[in-house]
């Protein structure tokens, strides 16, 4: 993972002042700009004083802007950087050294300020790779031996102490913990961890329940853990997510794609253009210097540098900001196309709901003692491994606090039924009714009506009989999120106009959730490619729809949609790779931040962009009619370029309203 690097832009860390070689540079040709202006005005000295310090004003402004012109010419292509020696160049050819000396030290000070913001946005990101310690304490027997993280391998266990860095993505094996996991989930809280009860046919990782499992480059509380790796380092979580971040520019946003081609066909337009203004002393009444100056002046307004900067800075600082509250954007595409979404669909279970089924309701019935209802539901709902069987098992001990006994025996799972058993060698059945009906159990009209209005809120119901009577209901349901009405109420705010919950799920279960949550509409009964259907229909009527699932099951749905949002996405190497925006912990409480930085993105990126077009359209018009000289064009050229860079800088510290 150490190895994985991200292309920083800045192609002086090498030179003399390192990372600040380029600043340093812009700075000293302003510093040799005053000094010979200062010189050439005031003191009583030969020109040529002034001259060499313009000359080497010149060289410290000039120096990167020609090594980013070369590559860019022996590829037979001209940018912004030739544009702007040229005009130097020019402006040194009919003397007006000051000027050609003060376009340069703008023009390389802007240079270095559009690094500055680039590396700055990255910063967070960066900081990822620092993040996994570079060495582990592995246990082997009854030592602990010390050794680089590389040459860990799955199945190794490590020695985690308290207050440290975790150095691979394991299981825990013994001891429990607070884990600060912030860096990679974005989550402000510490998580208690526990060891997991038995490693025997564990699961894959992404399967292993997330209170036993712990991340490289998290933070381990106070106490001693021993972790089983179960990922290498190249392929841990935080590897991934550096490798991915590190990508994410050459996914570019649509605007930065027609900004690119508008260059691409500008600059050239430019060049023709001042080359022909050049010989306007052919056809008007003015000398070539004058001509030549005016040409100029015309490169200089023309040239559009804050354009070039201005999508790019703020994609990029809106990735950053993202990855600071645990939220990887997958390039300018996703957080633009983002920005302009009004209609979600949502997957249920896991998302919009806890995912796991819980007791909702316990009604005895025939005058049956409530807590022996209960009782006899534990003891033959604990012989089953069926999921819905465990739940109701466990919810009964949490919620009424009764004991499992082991008075039932002779379970039998009836397929598509429920179960039976012997409780007290009395025949026990849980089920629906059909299970009944087969037993010739008679279930009254007031009862089914019972059952009707459960099912209709959503609830999964089953009758209990015993010595062939119905005694009682029970229900389950996969209950919403604690925090997902206000996510929803939030988004709403914030123009989304349609929230639709897409689920294979009864459609009465789908209904009672959208009611309790407050969703626009829910969809039910839907197999896999009846979710990508009704994503396709969704994009028919509304355009651009974004999903947000798990990554996994729904990823034909997901792939479909114009930016797909997976929810959890620590550890799951599918939702890392397909999802367009991944939400690194389970909290879909970040979904109205994202969503409101990504409008904040698409609004500075319009702001930029018309700043900077304006600019230009402006001078333009201008500078060919002489009315300015390219000392005004310089600093309304070059100070375009820096409001752009400060406007997006501004999403770094972007806040939820």
């Amino acid at each position: 993972m150490n190895n994985i690097k991200i292309d920083s832009h800045n192609h002086s860390q090498n030179l003399i002042f390192g990372k600040k070689t380029e600043l340093y540079f812009a700075i000293l040709c302003g510093t040799f700009l005053v000094i010979g202006f200062g010189i050439e005005k005031l003191a009583d000295l030969p020109f040529t004083i002034s001259l060499i310090n313009y000359l080497i004003a010149y060289l410290f402004g000039g120096y990167f802007l020609t090594i980013e012109a070369y590559k860019k010419i022996i590829k037979a292509g001209f940018d912004i950087d030739f544009l702007m020696i040229a005009a130097a160049i020019g402006a040194a050819y009919i003397g007006s050294w000051t000027e050609g000396a003060l376009l340069l030290f703008l023009f390389s000070l802007g240079h270095a300020l559009e690094h500055y913001a680039m590396n700055k946005a990255k910063k967070s990101i960066e900081a990822l790779s620092d993040l996994s310690p570079k060495k582990a304490l592995i246990k082997k027997g009854n030592q602990i031996i010390e050794i680089p993280i590389e040459d860990l391998k799955i199945g190794d266990i490590i020695v985690v102490k308290p207050n440290t860095k975790i150095a691979a993505d394991g299981v825990i094996l013994s001891g429990n913990s607070s884990i600060n996991q912030a860096p990679i989930t974005g989550e402000s809280m510490p998580v208690d961890k526990t060891a997991i009860a038995s490693t025997k046919n564990l699961p894959e990782f992404k399967h292993i329940n997330k209170k036993h499992i712990v991340f490289t480059g998290t933070i381990n509380g106070d106490n001693n853990i021993e972790v089983r790796v179960l990922k290498l380092s190249q392929d841990s979580t935080v590897a991934r997510l550096i490798k991915m971040v590190s990508e994410v520019e050459t996914q570019k946003s649509p605007t930065q794609r027609l900004t690119k081609k508008f260059e691409k066909w500008y600059v050239p337009i430019v060049i023709i253009v001042v080359t022909l203004l050049c010989f306007a002393y052919l056809i008007i009444d003015e000398s070539f210097n004058q001509s030549l100056y005016r040409a100029i002046t015309v490169l200089v307004a023309a040239s559009p540098c804050a354009l070039a900067i201005s999508t790019p800075s703020a994609v990029l600082s809106g990735i950053a900001r993202a990855a600071q509250k645990g939220v990887l954007i997958k390039g300018g595409k996703a957080l633009e196309d983002l920005g302009s979404i009004s209609t979600i669909a949502f997957d249920k279970t896991g998302t919009l709901t806890e995912g796991k089924p819980k007791l909702t309701h316990v009604i005895a019935l025939n005058n049956f003692e409530e807590k022996e209802f209960l009782q006899i539901v534990l003891e033959v709902e604990s012989l089953s491994n069926h999921p819905l069987a465990k739940a109701i098992a466990k919810d009964i001990k949490k919620l009424h606090n009764l004991s499992f006994k082991g008075i039932a025996k002779n379970m039998e799972a009836i397929q598509g039924k429920g179960i039976s058993a012997l409780y007290n060698n009395t025949n026990a059945f849980i089920g629906n009714l059909k299970l009944l009906q087969d037993k010739e159990i008679e279930v009254k009209d007031t009862i089914k009506t019972k059952m009707e209005t459960l099912l209709e809120n959503g609830n999964t119901v089953m009758l209990v009989a015993f010595k062939k009577e119905v005694i009682g209901i029970i229900s389950v349901m996969d209950t919403p999120r604690e925090t997902a009405a206000n996510t929803l109420k939030k988004l709403k705010s914030i123009g989304i106009k349609r929230m639709i919950m897409l689920t294979g799920d009864h459609q009465n279960v789908g209904n009672a959730i959208a009611k309790q949550i407050g969703l626009t509409e829910a969809k039910g009964n839907l197999l896999p490619e009846d979710k990508v259907s009704a994503i396709k229909n969704l994009m028919t009527t509304d355009g651009k729809i974004a999903m947000v699932g798990d990554g996994v099951n729904d990823a034909p749905a997901m792939a479909l949609s114009t930016v797909s949002i997976a929810m959890g996405a620590a550890g799951s190497d599918v939702a890392l790779e397909t999802a367009d925006v991944a939400l690194m912990s389970d909290k879909i409480e970040n979904l109205p931040f994202v969503i409101g930085l990504s409008r904040a993105s698409k609004k500075i990126i319009k702001e930029n962009i018309f700043i900077s077009l304006g600019v230009v359209a402006i001078l333009v018009p201008v500078t060919i009619l002489g009315l300015t000289n390219i000392g005004v064009a310089v600093l309304f050229h070059e100070g375009s370029t820096v409001v752009v860079v400060l406007n997006a800088l501004r999403l770094l510290a972007y806040r939820e309203d």
